[in-house]
């Protein structure tokens, strides 16, 4: 029997062998931009504007082996992490409500339109007015910023779901909880995965920019507050490198986390392609 890829020409590649084709793709255009920017940075022969490519790379390894922008990142995700897991213990409390009244609908309808227009950062000087300066303020913002677009993706997952699929769940005799984990999340994962990741990103943004307004402390600040002090110190080169970071830091939990997860379960399911 011949192979089945010579056979069917149109047949996707196997997952291996496409991850393989997709990451050598992604370096190569990595290694684009890297020479693009060393390029364009040696030609404006600035390093206050703007630092070449490898001299970011020398400070972001020195900044590393000095063990401080370890600690930075450190400090950064473990606020990251705890205001995250806030805000989806949060989502998945009011969307299921959501999902199971319709009182539970309307309030998540009335305080989505009052609330996620509202950009975290703002909320920063009430936080400091109620926690203080210090990791609770970091938190309440970045636990603001990943509620909304979390509950509104796994909403909208949920109000997606065949009616059919609804009332053979519902025939089961299936509990609210159960009904919820079984039939529910399951058909609307992709959606609730794609509210994840902006969750993520929008947690990660803000966490950034309220550090780049006040760290925890001057002491044991994130990334955003080794970003701030270095610019103050016109340390250009450090700045790029606590960017960088930021930028890697993405990268590996988008690589690791995110797309590890859905090949897993929506791509395995084949509820996404």
């Amino acid at each position: 029997m011949a192979d089945a890829t010579i056979a069917n020409p149109s047949a996707p590649l196997a997952t291996p062998r496409r991850l393989h084709l997709a990451g050598w793709r992604k370096g190569v255009l990595l290694l684009i931009l890297a020479a693009v920017w060393e390029g364009y940075a040696r030609h404006l022969d600035n390093a206050l504007l703007l630092p070449t490519f490898s001299a970011t790379v020398i400070a972001l390894v020195q900044g590393f082996a000095s063990g401080e922008l370890l600690a930075r990142t450190a400090t950064s995700l473990q606020l990251l992490v705890t205001g995250y897991a806030c805000g989806l213990a949060a989502a998945a409390a009011l969307t299921a409500f959501a999902a199971l009244s319709r009182w539970g609908a309307e309030l998540l309808e009335l305080l989505t339109a009052m609330l996620n227009p509202l950009p975290a950062v703002a909320l920063l000087p009430v936080a400091l007015l109620w926690f203080g300066i210090g990791a609770p303020s970091l938190v309440f913002v970045i636990t603001h910023a990943v509620l909304w677009p979390v509950a509104l993706a796994s909403y909208a997952g949920f109000r997606a779901m065949p009616r059919t699929l609804r009332m053979a769940g519902r025939n089961l005799g299936l509990s609210p909880l159960r009904f919820v984990a079984e039939i529910l999340i399951p058909a609307a994962l992709p959606q609730i995965l794609a509210g994840l990741r902006l969750g993520w990103a929008f947690a990660w943004r803000t966490l950034i920019a309220a550090e780049l307004v006040f760290g925890v402390s001057a002491r044991s600040g994130g990334i955003g507050w080794f970003i701030y002090t270095n610019r103050a110190q016109l340390e250009t080169a450090n700045v790029f490198a606590g960017l960088l970071t930021i930028i890697l830091v993405g990268l590996i939990v988008e690589t690791l986390l995110f797309r590890s997860a859905a090949r897993a379960t929506v791509q395995r399911w084949g509820q996404e392609q």
